[in-house]
């Protein structure tokens, strides 16, 4: 919890930066790249993140890639103030948290949606019209397909689940049941 509390105080910090020199949006890509280049070249997030090799060496190699990639002055001097306080470590956390802040600030929301079966383009668009409506932001919505939902859909919004599956529906009549409630 105190590593997500963490995370979230630099990505605000970054926000409040962006939104004051009107770079936010600049910063998120940026961010968003050095986090996935990060997680993809593990070798390379070995040589920045891991503690066991020396910091000074790391630092360098950090220098090297950040200077190589053309990042901006401010997104530089970020990165370096990650590793120079030992939160490096937390760079997917700090991306994932700036993510949702940039898109609060664009009015935007990002939303799941997992269905059962395969939906038409028509019905995820009514889906996001309708959370777009009642959130009053714009949507980005993510599908998926799970089988294992049975029928039914789920969509996940933040922290709000709104949960119509069969499966849930099951698992809810099956707990009513053990009780003694009637169905």
């Amino acid at each position: 919890m105190k590593n997500l509390a963490i995370a979230r105080r630099y990505a605000k910090a970054l926000l409040l930066i962006g939104k004051e020199d009107g770079q936010a949006e600049t910063y998120r890509e940026e961010l968003d790249g050095f986090s996935d280049l990060i997680a993809s070249e593990k070798k390379l997030g070995q040589a920045i993140c891991n503690p066991l090799y020396d910091a000074a060496g790391r630092k360098k190699v950090l220098e090297q890639v950040v200077e190589r990639l053309e990042l901006s002055g401010m997104m530089t001097s970020f990165l370096l103030l990650l590793f120079d306080k030992g939160r490096i470590g937390f760079l997917t956390s700090i991306n994932d948290f700036y993510q949702k802040l940039a898109d609060e600030l664009k009015g935007m929301a990002r939303a799941s949606l997992v269905s059962a079966t395969e939906l038409s383009e028509e019905t995820i668009e009514k889906i996001c019209a309708a959370l777009s409506k009642m959130t009053g932001k714009d949507i980005i919505l993510e599908f998926e397909q799970d089988p294992a939902l049975i029928g039914g859909i789920v969509t996940r919004i933040g922290d709000l689940v709104l949960d119509g599956s069969i499966r849930t529906q099951l698992v809810n009549m099956r707990e009513s049941l053990k009780k003694g409630q009637s169905v």
